[in-house]
């Protein structure tokens, strides 16, 4: 690793109190993420990553790597309302979470006026389907994996019908968001949810990268090359359909 002393002998550390400073939060990146901080490009749209468990209402336990909605609602909404930004890219690596967080998520994601673009890298699971789904545009690289399956609470359930039909009413919400913004059939969804034998200690299904594209939930395999260049070409659609 990089040290204080290195920089001093390879004259990388000029005397100024603005470059000290300079050089310090550089040695503070090299400390916590072990590399040199690449410089901001200009760009004309924002990226914007969906990682490890959605967390919702219930804070969750402190090494649980988490998105909290709480942080990603007013970015989007920032992002909707700033001018210099013509477009957005959803990076989506998330085991789900959080239905309603989620849920909450993917529905500001779909009525952005700006283009959306979205890119399942590793894993796409769950809640993470419909926020998948909720973007103009979407990809999923090829050895990513999304896991379909149906609601579940943890906790203290109370054994009664209406707690059946809130469950049952929640499933619908998911379901109807996934096939009004996906090419998926409702049947087609619903088997894939209840499918039996698939997953060791649970019902449901996983797809995998080109699996997604031919049931008609994600639009193509690709990687973040191909996620901009779309995004790129959809901005500049909406600045053609604006003159």
């Amino acid at each position: 690793m990089l040290s204080y002393a290195n920089f001093r002998n390879a004259s990388l550390l000029p005397d100024t109190e603005q470059d000290k400073s300079s050089n310090q939060a550089t040695l503070n990146a090299i400390n916590q993420l072990g590399q040199l901080e690449l410089p901001k490009p200009e760009s004309n749209f924002h990226s914007l990553s969906i990682v490890g468990q959605i967390e919702g209402h219930i804070v969750l336990p402190p090494q649980n790597k988490t998105t909290k909605y709480e942080h990603i609602i007013p970015q989007l909404v920032a992002i909707e309302q700033n001018p210099n930004i013509e477009g957005l890219l959803v990076i989506l690596n998330t085991v789900g979470g959080d239905v309603e967080a989620g849920l909450a998520i993917a529905e500001i994601i779909v009525s952005m006026s700006k283009p959306t673009v979205s890119l399942v890298l590793g894993g796409g699971h769950s809640i993470g389907v419909p926020i998948a789904v909720a973007s103009d545009y979407s990809f999923i690289a090829e050895t990513a994996t999304m896991t379909i399956h149906p609601i579940r609470l943890t906790g203290l359930v109370i054994g009664v019908p209406q707690t059946y039909e809130y469950l049952d009413k929640m499933q619908d919400r998911v379901i109807r968001f996934v096939i009004e913004h996906s090419k998926i059939e409702e049947s087609v969804f619903r088997d894939l949810m209840f499918s039996t034998g698939k997953l060791a200690r649970d019902i449901g299904t996983v797809l995998v990268g080109s699996d997604a594209v031919d049931y008609g939930l994600i639009d193509e395999v690709g990687g973040v090359g191909h996620a901009v260049r779309k995004l790129q070409e959809l901005i500049k659609q909406r600045a053609q359909n604006n003159i």
